[in-house]
């Protein structure tokens, strides 16, 4: 049975470092929002597109993948529980097994990370600032300890 994998976490947490590892490990197909964002609008604004993008497109690619037997990773962060619930929802109907990873570093060492990030950006990732991360920190909503339950498996 095909597994949709879930990473999230806020920028800096290590999500496509693990991702990355997975899709390695198990030969699954890795989406990551940044990437596609980079690509096809030069851009990796968080606005409308980024939504339909993951909601739609590559929750599609998802979806084929997962109804084929092979393994997917979302490497998408998604900080509130709605919409880490609509993937696992989603994935559940198809029949596959769901995984949650939740990373979830001290703050000073997300900044650590990201600071050096910026330093030298790789391709498909974007400069953020020490505010910029204060306010998605404020806007994370971590997954409880109910929410963790539902999913058949969390890393």
């Amino acid at each position: 049975m095909a597994t949709l994998t879930l990473t999230v976490g806020l920028p800096g947490s290590g999500k496509t470092s693990y991702a990355r590892r997975l899709e390695e490990e198990r030969g699954a197909v890795r989406l990551t929002p940044d990437v596609w964002m980079e690509a096809l609008f030069n851009t990796n604004e968080v606005d409308g597109r980024r939504w339909v993008l993951e909601s739609e497109l590559l929750w599609g690619v998802a979806a084929r993948v997962l109804t084929l037997g092979v393994d997917a990773i979302l490497d998408y962060g998604c900080w509130s529980e709605e919409e880490r619930e609509l993937f696992r929802t989603r994935a559940r109907d198809l029949g596959a097994q769901t995984e949650i990873v939740f990373l979830d570093p001290p703050f000073e060492v997300l900044w650590d990370r990201i600071s050096r990030r910026n330093d030298n950006l790789p391709p498909g990732t974007f400069r953020i600032t020490r505010d910029e991360l204060m306010e998605y920190s404020a806007r994370f909503y971590r997954p409880t300890e109910a929410e963790l339950q539902r999913w058949d498996r969390r890393l």
